[in-house]
């Protein structure tokens, strides 16, 4: 019989909306979690159905409480090593990090209340892994920006991530970006803090906001990495195994769909591209992502850009054509030939060099196509030009 080996990081598993308490101390913001109450207007808040961005005395809020660790963290830490941990999987909370959510300047007492918590797993030889955001959206950025369904959170994410990275850099060494990604499809306010107004299209809502957490963790990749070399960060998600009920060519497909359902997530994350598949299964839904599809601004395909972010594209080379104040993508130069207003392009090292059909500068992007791109950009003459 196998054993397990030595080193294998045995622990158990927590959330800081679970344990901590404190929702209003030490400086610490309202998030998602804590306007989502006990009782029969639970599931319709987490759905986004019932709009609840604030307490109030007439529900009781879980996470208000919870089992009081934030006071008690030492006690229940050394708990843990009796019962013989060797990891301790726990989140950090956004909001005790950056009350508001994207603050310029940290919360340097919440700061302080995890870092004593990282020193109390060391001293008893537990090593913290850290969810970086586990169902908890700050309040203030969605009332500012409508929660994930906004490309303006990526860059808030990115910003808290640097925070705890910089900060908590030789103390953590393993990290997930999210917490049950998925969950956003199921429960979009607890997900993802997503509102929906009557005949908006929730589907679409929903894989945008989608969209935006995979290039939000797929930058976080890509800081921790940069900051901390050795860093180890990895996904997770909701999901079971499925089986056929019978073995009738209808239940296995049907299987295989529900499964290929919950990877897709996990594909993206790891692959730094979206499934054919997937893309075709929202192309018949009609759903559309701002920066995904054709009309990218810039004519960089996101999937690319996910690989770039990633790291596991070094150099992207293509044409573009210029169209109405916008630059869709061409796959050949033949596409082109009608179009006096064409560009082509190389994308390496996140630095995107333009030229034009007869070589001369390029007007720049606007500070829109500019953010929705993400990446700086060179402008250039052709090389026989600037001979």
């Amino acid at each position: 019989m196998g054993k397990f080996p030595k080193d294998f990081l045995w622990g158990g598993a927590t959330a800081a909306n679970q344990c901590e308490g404190a929702y209003n101390e030490g400086g610490r913001g309202l998030s998602s979690v804590d306007v989502v109450p006990f009782g029969p207007d639970r599931f319709p808040v987490a759905l986004g159905q019932l709009k609840m961005l604030d307490c109030d005395a007439e529900h009781f809020y879980p996470s208000h409480e919870a089992i009081d660790m934030y006071h008690h963290f030492k006690e229940d830490i050394k708990l843990f090593a009796e019962m013989g941990f060797r990891c301790y999987r726990l989140s950090i909370a956004w909001t005790r990090i950056l009350p508001n959510g994207d603050d310029a300047q940290p919360n340097e007492e919440g700061l302080r209340f995890y870092e004593e918590l990282f020193d109390e797993c060391h001293k008893y030889g537990i090593e913290p892994l850290v969810t970086l955001c586990h169902f908890d959206t700050p309040i203030a950025l969605i009332k500012k920006y409508g929660g994930w369904k906004d490309r303006r959170m990526v860059d808030a994410y990115a910003h808290y991530c640097e925070v705890l990275f910089q900060r908590f850099r030789g103390k953590v060494k393993y990290w997930l970006t999210f917490n049950e990604i998925n969950m956003l499809l199921h429960m979009p306010f607890m997900g993802a803090g997503l509102l929906f107004a009557p005949g908006e299209n929730v589907q679409q809502v929903k894989y945008q906001a989608a969209h935006h957490e995979l290039v939000a963790s797929a930058k976080a990749v890509k800081l921790a990495h940069a900051i901390m070399p050795d860093a180890m960060v990895g996904c997770m998600l909701a999901a079971g195994q499925f089986y056929p009920r019978t073995c009738a060519p209808e239940d296995v497909r049907a299987a295989q769909e529900a499964d290929r359902d919950n990877y897709f997530f996990t594909d993206v994350q790891a692959r730094g591209a979206y499934p054919v598949w997937a893309k075709k299964r929202m192309e018949k839904a009609g759903i559309t992502m701002d920066d995904m599809v054709a009309a990218i601004f810039a004519g960089v395909d996101e999937e690319e850009l996910l690989s770039l972010l990633t790291g596991r594209s070094a150099a992207i080379t293509g044409y573009c054509r210029a169209e109405g104040g916008q630059l869709y993508l061409a796959d050949t130069t033949a596409e082109l030939a009608e179009t006096a207003d064409c560009l082509s392009y190389t994308l390496s090292d996140e630095t995107m060099t333009w030229t034009d059909a007869q070589g001369e500068l390029s007007s720049q992007l606007t500070e829109q196509e500019q953010e929705l791109l993400r990446v700086p950009l060179t402008w250039t003459k052709r090389a026989e030009e600037s001979k």
